[in-house]
Formats: structure tokens, C-alpha cells, sequence
């Protein structure tokens, strides 16, 4: 993880193979490391294969954590339409979290439409969370 966060997420992913090639297995932590790392590199294609091989090849069913990585790297590649199908085909109810993260990509990107549905979902949990509709706020002052 600390490979990616600086902005080694080349070195990180290196790591990861060298832990495969000695037959060290990895668990949920490693993956939400690696799917990090995709996430600050951009590299969506690698973390598909890796969040598919999670429960293919190791037996780990990915958890929420594992979802908001692939949500973090559709959202920063401006890929709204996969960051929010993510969201809505996870096995289990998206939290706040997910969909503030979605909001805070639709405000990047200039996506009314699709911020406004992700902030319903935020009021429907919380009706009084101050960032969705600032945010919120935001996109719809940018749309003039």
C-alpha cells in the first residue's frame, strides 16, 4: 500500500508477483493493496484480472473495501458508467461511503444526472450528510 500511495504502484505490483512466484499467499489485505495500486496507476484492465483471481485462484470473496477500489479507479478515469454499475451489481447494499465517492467523481467529471442519483442514495441513508450536498451543490453550480 505504501508503494502506491507514493506513487509506486509499478513496484508494488512487482511485489505482489514475487510474492506468487515464492508461493506466498496473499489475503484480503494484499488484495486491497494491489487493487490501490491499479487505482493510483490507472491500470483498470490488471485490476479486473486481480479482483477476478481474488475468489478464483485464492478463495477470497471480495468485501466492500475490495468494491471501493474498483469505484476509486472507474471514478478517476472518469468511467462513471462502470464506477456506478459496480455499485449497483455488489452482493451486498453499498454504503455512504461508495456513493459519496461516486458523488465526488460526478463533481469532477460535470455528471448531473448521475450525481444527483448518487446523492439520493446518500439522503436515503443519511439525509443530513453536510458533504453529499455540497457536493451536490457543487455540480449543479457548475451546470450553471
Amino acid at each position: 500500500a505504501v508503494y502506491a500511495q507514493n506513487g509506486h504502484s509499478k513496484e508494488a505490483l512487482e511485489l505482489f508477483a514475487q510474492m506468487e512466484q515464492q508461493c506466498v499467499k496473499p489475503n484480503k489485505v494484499t488484495f486491497v493493496s494491489i487493487l490501490s495500486a491499479c487505482s493510483c496507476a490507472g491500470l483498470l484492465d490488471d485490476a479486473w484480472c486481480y479482483f477476478n483471481s481474488m475468489e478464483r485462484d485464492y478463495g477470497i470473496t471480495p468485501a466492500m473495501e475490495h468494491y471501493g477500489c474498483l469505484i476509486d479507479l472507474f471514478s478517476r478515469a472518469g468511467q462513471l458508467d462502470g464506477a456506478e454499475n459496480v455499485i449497483n451489481n455488489m452482493p451486498f447494499d453499498p454504503d455512504t461511503v461508495l456513493w459519496t465517492n461516486l458523488l465526488g467523481a460526478c463533481r469532477i467529471h460535470g455528471d448531473l444526472e448521475r450525481g444527483a442519483r448518487a446523492a439520493e442514495h446518500i439522503f436515503e441513508w443519511d439525509s443530513a450528510n453536510c458533504a453529499a450536498y455540497i457536493l451536490l451543490s457543487n455540480i449543479y453550480a457548475a451546470a450553471g
